[in-house]
């Protein structure tokens, strides 16, 4: 009967063991991800436009594992306009990121939501994309998590006269690579238009004409009668159709 009890209790004594540790907590594992972002047919989103936010979260629950801001250059201009290939890697050391460590302790599904550009706020826009990462694995390989920004950048001023509303915008790629005439960016791919709306309807419009280097773009709109309006100016780029907006409201006496 003694060796009895004594199974019995080394038996009980496993199972404890072995309950204990299960229901230890699991220990998060350092995850490196580094996050990229590229302005469509231009360059990565950095210090010279302000730069993009990052938000990575826990796609299942919505607990935000890291978020921060691109900071950096545009990159080396020849690498990233003259790529090819499946996975180009485009990134130099000095373009723009987003460097973060994300404690993770199960394979996540992972939503990264980025805006931007930060500095044209006007133009800014938002884009998300989601990806597994497992604990202990980094996403740093490449280009990093590398997401597109797409759009232009368009900001607006006008000047009210006698005459009329002399218009000018200046418009640039969200990483605020410069429109010139015959450059890689070249001025003559981009229409600029400029339209007044009062109460959700359009009064009137008028295209705007490349004025000066970089991007800028520059008409007139007859003046209308008094009244609060909108002004828009929105851009496109007719080769790639990446498109942009800007926006004042204004009171005509």
């Amino acid at each position: 009967m003694p060796d009895n009890r004594c199974f019995v209790l080394r038996l009980a004594g496993a199972f404890l063991s072995a309950a204990t540790l299960l229901a230890a907590p699991a220990f998060a594992e350092p995850t490196p991800v580094t996050v990229r972002v590229i302005s469509q047919d231009a360059k990565f989103v950095g210090d010279s436009t302000g730069g993009a936010q990052v938000i990575l979260r826990d796609a299942e629950s919505g607990r935000i594992l890291a978020e921060g801001i691109t900071k950096g250059g545009t990159g080396n201009t020849d690498r990233i306009m003259q790529s090819a290939g499946r996975s180009p890697l485009r990134a130099t050391p000095d373009a723009a990121a987003f460097h973060a460590t994300l404690d993770i302790v199960q394979p996540t599904l992972v939503e990264l939501e980025v805006k931007g550009a930060l500095g044209r706020p006007g133009s800014a826009v938002r884009v998300t994309a989601q990806r597994w990462m497992m604990p202990g694995v980094p996403v740093t390989a490449g280009d990093g998590w590398s997401i597109e920004l797409p759009g232009l950048a368009v900001t607006p001023a006008i000047r009210i006269t006698p005459e009329g509303l002399h218009v000018t915008a200046k418009v640039e790629p969200m990483c605020g690579c410069p429109l010139t005439p015959g450059g890689l960016w070249d001025a003559a791919d981009y229409q600029v238009e400029a339209s007044l709306w009062q109460d959700g309807r359009q009064d009137r419009k008028e295209g705007l004409a490349f004025a000066s280097a970089p991007g800028g773009f520059a008409g007139s709109l007859p003046q209308p009668p008094a009244g609060r309006y909108t002004l828009v100016l929105f851009a496109r780029n007719t080769v790639t159709g990446s498109s942009g907006l800007g926006r004042i409201e204004i009171q005509i006496p």
